[in-house]
């Protein structure tokens, strides 16, 4: 099946539009090159409204919040998030509060965004460091990236405070809102335990970031785990969805609501076997995994998404060294090397 819009205009800032039979999308702006997140509001019984992810912790975000809540004129019943990324759980801990609502996340998730947003607490950033120049990264790079983390407050200062109480989603089970029930799939690689909700009733998904139409989800290796195989682990949750029908209606957290899971999941599949095929014939000798980026990347890379291409580039460099297909070692100049075997 073919991959389709449905015909339904995309949400002003503030406004609401229903995609589904008591199901409302608006979205939130994202100070980035990607400049929009998806939000979904759940019809939840006849008093109120669960939510699907919330938006970044800004002053901005908030005050579209209050426009919204009050056209709405109704509770949030339920905060769920998919995963812990500032875009999705930034404004939950001030709505949780408003409304009192029962907060859900999976395990993963919960405590790696705890853990995540309350920064270095003093701790050495000696493995920051190490991880760009793991990646091939020049001296005068690394000097700013310490730079810019000394000055910055991280994550956490797009994430309002994350409530200290927490409902535990986790595979195979489901959440009851209103009279149905979403079935929680789990995914890996963009993020450690990402909620996907199902309604098996209605045919529709709620995919967060797992799976987007026109773009791809960033499945990066990151200074926190820099041994990961996130790209293993995202490849080996997408085939899951094609058990799902093939007219599912699709809600993703970026871009539009659409039709043609099957063919979305199975162009994923291939958009990343592409980039591990350019990397075998290109990394015949010895590579930096800086040196792989234009192999990867077409466009100009800015300072924000260059540290998501270096990421993405180490999670398929990794992967081909978890297969065996690449040998990895450290240089003189301490940077990994990547060479096909």
């Amino acid at each position: 099946m073919p991959i389709s819009y449905i015909d339904v205009p995309i949400p002003d800032a503030g406004n609401v539009q229903e995609v589904a039979p008591g199901i409302l999308w608006l979205r939130m702006p994202l100070p980035f090159d990607l400049d929009h997140i998806n939000l979904y509001l759940i019809k939840d019984g006849e008093n109120g409204y669960a939510l699907i992810d919330t938006g970044i912790g800004t002053s901005k975000v908030e005050a579209l919040w209050e426009t919204i809540l009050n056209k709405l004129n109704k509770p949030i019943t339920k905060v769920i998030v998919t995963h812990m990324h500032p875009d999705h759980i930034g404004m939950a801990g001030f709505l949780v509060d408003r409304f009192r609502a029962p907060f859900f996340m999976s395990h993963s998730e919960y405590f790696v965004c705890r853990a995540l947003s309350a920064g270095s607490q003093g701790a050495s950033d000696w493995q920051d460091d190490e991880y760009l120049v793991r990646c091939g990264m020049s001296a005068e790079y690394v000097a700013k990236a310490k730079q810019a983390r000394k000055e910055g407050k991280g994550m956490g200062q797009f994430i309002r405070p994350i409530p200290l109480k927490y409902e535990r989603l986790e595979a195979g089970n489901s959440i009851s809102i209103g009279h149905e029930k979403w079935q929680v799939i789990i995914g890996r690689g963009h993020s450690p335990e990402h909620v996907c909700l199902f309604n098996k009733q209605t045919e529709i998904l709620i995919s967060g970031d797992h799976v987007l139409p026109i773009i791809s989800p960033n499945i990066g290796v990151y200074s926190t785990e820099p041994n990961a195989n996130s790209l293993a682990q995202y490849l080996s949750t997408l085939p899951q969805f094609l058990d799902l029908p093939a007219n599912t209606l699709v809600l993703p957290s970026h871009k539009q609501p659409f039709i043609g899971l099957h063919t979305r999941v199975d162009e994923l599949i291939k958009h990343h076997h592409a980039h591990l095929d350019n990397l075998r014939e290109y990394c015949r000798e010895g590579k930096t995994i800086k040196d792989c980026l234009p192999i990867l990347f077409r466009r100009k890379l800015n300072p924000h998404n260059m540290f998501f291409a270096i990421a993405e580039a180490f999670s398929h460099l990794n992967y081909l060294y978890y297969s065996g297909e690449f040998s990895r070692h450290v240089n003189a100049d301490g940077q990994f090397i990547f060479q096909r075997i």
